[in-house]
């Protein structure tokens, strides 16, 4: 089995093009990847169940799969055809759930028997479940992004309601819930955020500061401060929903970074992949400093990391790549 391991240090100064700040925290990151076992499937959005093993989705390979990273096996569960998972989350009884990208479900895989129950979209058009987000009460917000939609799944009783939204062609992509409970949602199609009420389903658009902006996901700190990624142009931005106030920092990478996965550690340190560069790169910015404060290269290249998943037990952030790797980075 091909291992990638790298230990890098890091002499990052970087310049703050929108806000001037230099950078004076160099930081030490550790990045460590596994070959996946089946060539070409897309590995992509993992997470740790309780027992430290990383699931993962095989979005082009048509399984869920789970890798124990102590002794580096592989174990893989069939999924039924033209399923495509985008995305999965894990519950607190280790119950994986994953997006049926392709054929219109989300489902519930029992990780002792490997049986899987799947909760089916409510319109006969069918739409594509895509990214997924649990709220305090383990039930599912998602986003549905050519079918142009936010979801609501009760993981009770298995009811879905679904949210148009508010104009045509807006792609809710990335959706976190914040500290108050509320689902936040960026609209890739367009150049803004959108807030969903929880209580009624109504939807509040934010417009981003450039019209040519396109957020492709985001992140939540514990003041409950915005920070998304720009796709396009190359910003991480910070919307703060008190003040409706934007801030934003571009990277020196500009329209070439393409910020892609993220996640945010217990810091609220924002860990943002570039997708853009040869090899893809992960870059961490710290939200109370206001600073990047460290970056390394992806041994595999990478080819696109999509999702990015914060494990808070190890303080380690997971992520998969279509060079069909699975790795992790830390902080030292």
């Amino acid at each position: 089995m091909k291992r990638y391991l790298a230990v890098v240090f890091i002499l990052l100064f970087l310049p703050l093009a929108s806000r001037g700040v230099e950078n004076s925290w160099p930081k030490t990151i550790d990045i460590k990847e596994w070959q996946v076992p089946w060539d070409n499937t897309r590995p992509r959005d993992p997470a740790l169940d309780s027992n430290g093993n990383v699931w993962f989705c095989g979005q082009s390979g048509n399984y869920i799969a789970m890798l124990n990273p102590k002794t580096g096996k592989f174990k893989r569960f069939e999924l039924s055809a033209n399923t495509n998972p985008h995305n999965l989350i894990i519950d607190s009884k280790d119950n994986v759930w994953y997006a049926g990208n392709r054929n219109g479900h989300i489902g519930k895989l029992n990780p002792t028997d490997g049986k899987i129950k799947q909760f089916s979209m409510p319109e006969e058009t069918p739409i594509d479940p895509h990214t997924l987000v649990f709220n305090s009460a383990e039930n599912i917000w998602f986003t549905a992004q050519w079918g142009n939609k936010v979801g609501f799944l009760n993981t009770q009783t298995g009811e879905v309601k679904l949210t148009a939204m508010p104009f045509d062609s807006a792609r809710p992509y990335g959706i976190k819930v914040d500290y108050d409970d509320v689902p936040w949602v960026v609209l890739f199609g367009s150049n803004k955020l959108a807030r969903i009420n929880p209580e009624n389903y109504s939807v509040e658009q934010i417009p981003l500061l450039d019209n040519a902006e396109r957020p492709r996901r985001l992140e939540i700190t514990q003041n409950n401060h915005v920070y998304y990624l720009d796709h396009r142009l190359g910003y991480l931005g910070q919307y703060n929903p008190t003040a409706k106030h934007i801030d934003r920092w571009r990277l020196p990478e500009k329209n070439k970074a393409k910020l892609y996965g993220s996640a945010i550690d217990r810091n609220d340190r924002i860990w943002l992949a570039l997708t853009g560069t040869t090899p893809n790169q992960i870059r961490v910015f710290d939200s109370n400093s206001k600073q990047f404060i460290a970056n390394v290269n992806v041994p595999s290249g990478a080819g696109s990391i999509r999702y990015m998943y914060y494990h808070p037990a190890t303080d380690e952030v997971w992520f998969g790549t279509d060079a069909n790797t699975i790795g992790r980075v830390k902080l030292n």
